[in-house]
């Protein structure tokens, strides 16, 4: 696919309702500065946008965060996914899920939902979700969830704390009622990478825990489908990052601007449009920041002649940002990289811290609907 290339619709919104969140998870992938809640997006925008999305041809929207139960509006704003036509998966820590707030979300049209689980040892995962009794409540949303009769998909950000548990998370997650289980390694931007050195782990745990998933997965053949990949830095190859920049979805932060990705705002110099000036159509099509890496004209070498250029496009433009301050350059994950040291020496580098830094996040008042 060339930049001159027809454009297919996107296939997924993330509508980040809110950066408001009960958790301070060392690995959030949010940026360092959150939108605060006076600059959130009103419902009558939300409901624009996912009419806009329907029109598009988005099929589904992931309600996101921060934590978007703490937005009162949510049954409406389901309400406004489900009339436009669209599939709603709401992404949640399930903090804040009752029966009777449930029960608004069924009625509204939700259709699915997938809960965060930090580990599945419970004080292990309290440390990292820097909380306290959240474990069992987590639980007591999941079978919430299940016993309604919606499909329920599990999370899990693997690190140093909790990747010697792979294999029984994916356990917990059958145990729970989970169609799906996601076992996703951290990424290394926003406030994750502030945390990079206590959270990276070394090669014989990546390697143990890819086979304690693959054992699992065999023990719960035909009960539930499990999702798992190399981490970056571990890996040969770099991922095609969101299927290739700006070609198969994009994301709307709380205050309104739309992203190709959700870290786009740590690339400098990029102009993100507003929602609220522009519409999902027009962004799609014209927004600079979606233009700037789409398709591979963009390239250089080594990938402008690389054979695997439409597989993985280069790779995540963000962690090139990260890494090596340039956001054109190869993904330096990549193994035909020039800059491949680098990842190397981070690897050696990052196995000595044990302590998070956790966000500081709003007043109470602030994290809750």
């Amino acid at each position: 696919m060339s930049a001159a290339a027809p454009l297919a619709p996107p296939v997924g919104l993330l509508a980040e309702l809110t950066h408001r969140c009960p958790l301070r998870c060392p690995y959030c992938s949010n940026p360092v500065e959150l939108d605060r809640r006076a600059q959130e997006l009103p419902t009558e925008s939300w409901q624009r946008v996912f009419a806009q999305a329907g029109a598009l041809g988005v099929l589904q929207v992931h309600l996101s965060g921060g934590e978007p139960l703490a937005r009162p509006d949510l049954p409406v704003l389901v309400e406004a996914c489900a009339t436009a036509g669209l599939y709603s998966n709401l992404i949640t820590s399930g903090l804040g899920l009752s029966q009777a707030r449930l029960e608004l979300l069924l009625v509204a049209g939700l259709d699915h939902v997938q809960l965060s689980l930090q580990d599945s040892e419970p004080s292990s995962a309290e440390r990292i979700a820097g909380a306290t009794g959240v474990f069992a409540r987590k639980l007591a949303a999941a079978r919430l969830v299940t016993e309604a009769g919606l499909p329920l998909t599990v999370n899990v950000v693997l690190h140093r704390a909790n990747i010697a548990r792979a294999g029984e998370l994916v356990d917990l997650a059958v145990a729970l009622g989970a169609r799906r289980v996601e076992i996703a390694h951290t990424q290394y931007y926003g406030w994750a990478l502030k945390n990079r050195a206590a959270l990276q782990p070394d090669q014989a745990q990546v390697r143990q825990a890819l086979a304690d998933v693959a054992a699992a997965k065999a023990r719960h053949a035909g009960k539930i489908v499990v999702d798992q990949v190399v981490p970056d830095y571990h890996a040969r190859y770099p991922k095609a990052c969101m299927g290739g920049w700006a070609r198969r979805s994009l994301n709307v932060t709380p205050s309104g601007l739309a992203l190709p990705c959700h870290a786009a705002q740590t690339i400098p110099n990029l102009e993100f449009w507003s929602v609220e000036q522009h519409s999902l159509a027009e962004i799609w099509q014209r927004a600079p920041a979606f233009l700037a890496f789409r398709g591979t004209d963009w390239m250089q070498e080594p990938c402008r002649s690389c054979a695997r250029r439409e597989q993985d496009f280069g790779g995540c433009r963000c962690q090139a940002m990260a890494i090596l301050g340039d956001p054109s350059a190869t993904d330096p994950v990549c193994t035909l990289s020039p800059f491949r040291h680098r990842i190397d020496q981070a690897l050696a580098d990052d196995q000595g811290e044990e302590g998070y830094r956790y966000r500081e996040m709003p007043r109470a008042a602030e994290t809750v609907g």
